[in-house]
């Protein structure tokens, strides 16, 4: 049976806030923080021992999708745009690579966009090659890749297993012929299975797809009908993402009418009627927005509270620093998170200058990282642990928070999180409104009245 939720609560809660796959979320970085800085943590973290997840962005689509909120470049396929892209990231590549110093180890390798399979073969390897020649990349570690089912070959497929790549994650959405025409994204079922299973084929450990709820034209029953497609394809992980309407933002999204968007209560019947199919099919709900068979990694992860989350999602293997590489791409190194610049010819500008392309970030003060620490905690485990919270900041919990107090007891009295013996926990329900519950620990939102730059939490 599925949770019933009274619609208030809905109401209540479906307001504008972030996802959190940082805290403080970006629009708090400023330009203070630029690359003189970003020099500097690189060389601190070139003077310890640890190890590092490693973002690459690869920005080019030849197709615009109307509901793609990712920095992304929109070009017809010839190959002299990724030749531009890879000659300037390769200078990046060794300015940071020569900013640490000893040749690091690379837990997690991840390339997104975009569309990574946007470059050819040849320029996939040389990619690779080329990171390889300047981190240590851990082979038995997580090395993913993002791929589009419409622009994917068997093979590049086959070139991405032969480096090491070990994970595939599809943009899935939809499998309904309205919805895909209506969001500029044809891709049917057959597409996405014969992409399936060469991956299947050629051994990759897991193929994950992506859904999107709350897209034009989605109905209760039309997604459930996507729903039970993917389920016959067995995905190893599922993530399921609300569809994120910004137009503010995303200009393109103005091409979509929201007069054809499943109202709010649809919305959340469809998002229910997912995660109870996948429950009854053999899946775990993990964290927030996740799906993982019982028998894969991230599932037993997550039940021995060992799942983290960064900007590459949800992982179980964690690196001490994470470094984004290309336009747009964030890291997070020594307390700091750092952004590349978002725009293509400044990027190129200034790695052609010499110069680390960063166009802003944040340095961490100890109340962000008491604070980060505990909207991680809720947003992986769905719970905080006082003891942990003591013995790693030596605060206590209740004192630290007092003022989150009032905020705490309206959640314990809307039945979103319960007290347990060691500190609080989300119930079933806390669990799809966990951004809500982060939300109160949020010390700059409370003194944020422009909410609007973020998407709705249901």
């Amino acid at each position: 049976m599925s949770m019933v939720i009274d619609k208030s609560t809905i109401r209540k809660y479906d307001v504008q806030g972030p996802r959190y796959t940082s805290y403080p979320t970006a629009p708090e970085w400023s330009t203070d923080i630029d690359a003189r800085i970003y020099q500097e943590k690189l060389a601190q973290l070139g003077r310890s021992q640890k190890s590092v997840s490693l973002y690459i962005h690869i920005p080019f689509c030849e197709q615009l999708c109307y509901f793609c909120a990712c920095m992304k470049v929109i070009r017809t396929k010839d190959e002299k745009y990724g030749e531009e892209y890879l000659e300037h990231l390769f200078k990046e590549i060794e300015l940071v690579a020569s900013a640490i110093g000893p040749k690091r180890i690379v837990r997690q390798l991840h390339w997104g966009g975009g569309t990574p399979t946007f470059l050819n073969e040849k320029q996939m390897e040389n990619l690779f090659q080329k990171v390889s020649r300047h981190f240590q990349v851990d082979m038995d570690g997580e090395i993913a890749i993002e791929v589009d089912p419409r622009t994917v070959t068997a093979a590049k497929l086959a070139v991405l297993r032969r480096v090491g790549f070990n994970r595939i994650s599809m943009g899935v959405q939809d499998f309904d012929d309205a919805v895909m025409r209506a969001v500029n994204r044809i891709q049917p079922f057959e597409m996405v299975k014969s992409v399936a299973d060469e991956c299947r084929r050629l051994k990759f450990h897991s193929v994950n797809f992506d859904l999107i709820y709350g897209l034009p034209h989605q109905s209760k029953d039309s997604f459930e009908k996507t729903v039970t497609q993917v389920i016959g394809l067995q995905p190893d992980r599922i993530a399921l993402y609300s569809f994120a309407y910004v137009p503010w933002l995303q200009k393109h999204q103005s091409k979509l009418d929201p007069s054809i968007f499943p109202n709010q209560d649809i919305k959340l019947d469809i998002f229910l009627t997912a995660r109870q199919k996948f429950l009854d099919h053999g899946y775990q709900a993990i964290a927030m927005d996740h799906f993982a068979l019982t028998t894969d990694e991230m599932a037993k992860a997550f039940n021995e509270n060992r799942l983290y989350r960064n900007f590459m999602g949800y992982t179980v293997k964690p690196a001490d620093e994470y470094i984004g590489l290309g336009v747009s791409a964030i890291g997070f190194v020594e307390n700091t998170f750092i952004q590349n610049s978002k725009v293509l010819p400044d990027y190129y500008q200034m790695l052609d200058e010499g110069r680390l392309p960063v166009e802003r970030g944040k340095l961490l003060l100890e109340d962000d990282i008491i604070r980060r620490w505990v909207i991680l905690q809720l947003m992986c485990h769905f719970k905080i642990n006082k003891k942990k919270f003591s013995q790693t900041f030596h605060q206590n919990f209740d004192q630290y928070f007092d003022f989150e107090r009032e905020h705490l007891l309206k959640c314990i009295a809307d039945g979103l999180i319960c007290k347990t013996v060691d500190g609080i926990e989300a119930t079933e329900l806390g669990q799809l409104f966990i951004r809500n519950i982060c939300m109160g620990f949020d010390a700059y939102l409370r003194r944020d009245t422009d909410k609007k730059r973020f998407s709705k939490t249901v």
